[in-house]
């Protein structure tokens, strides 16, 4: 990366291990802003939502105060940006969790349904089949990731450069790419050595958008 620490910024809207997200990303050399404020994340260099637990409620708190809009804005200006699990799950178009379908963000066409997996939730370590020409991914070939979730994507968003994942028979989205917009269905943060060379990755990539 180019000289200096680049200034990320973590939103938060009340989901997802913000310390953790926090603590690698500085790892990994950058500048961490925690904030749940778009005035305060505006002047950043890369925005990263993080997630966990379901996809509505997720989404219920993003629409609770300037969330939904601000990742919308931030993506159609193709603006760096990271989402992780559910924050992954959240920038596309809606996810059904027992039959109830809420709107997602919509940076990424695609649904969030539950995985047809026999053992879930798909919880510990996996590799990830990576897209050809990633970025996010560069250097990384068999290295495991760790993941945490019962629902997934299972079709590439037109547009974007897709890596996969397998687990008991069931093959679905792992990360995503379109430019500097990239999104995670496992936890880099919580994904080792593998963890780190990511999101060193997508700061380099944030640093040349």
């Amino acid at each position: 990366m180019s000289g200096g620490r680049p200034l990320v910024g973590v939103l938060d809207y009340g989901s997802g291990n913000l310390h953790s997200v926090c603590r690698a990303l500085d790892a990994a050399g950058a500048q961490v802003r925690l904030s749940a404020s778009p005035i305060a994340l505006e002047g950043c260099r890369g925005l990263v939502v993080p997630g966990v637990g379901a996809f509505a409620a997720c989404m219920n708190q993003l629409e609770a105060g300037p969330g939904v809009d601000f990742v919308r804005s931030w993506a159609a200006a193709a603006r760096p940006l990271l989402g992780i699990c559910v924050g992954h799950q959240v920038l596309f178009t809606s996810g059904d969790e027992h039959g109830r379908v809420s709107a997602g963000i919509g940076v990424f066409t695609g649904a969030v349904t539950e995985l047809a997996s026999r053992r879930l939730p798909h919880m510990g370590w996996n590799t990830v089949e990576r897209a050809p020409g990633s970025r996010l991914l560069e250097g990384l070939g068999q290295e495991r990731f760790y993941f945490v979730h019962s629902y997934g994507v299972r079709t590439a968003p037109p547009g974007a450069l897709t890596s996969w994942v397998e687990h008991d028979g069931d093959r679905f989205v792992a990360a995503v790419e379109r430019g500097p917009v990239c999104s995670t269905q496992f936890h880099p943060e919580k994904s080792g050595r593998a963890g780190a060379r990511l999101l060193g990755n997508w700061l380099a990539i944030a640093e040349q958008a």
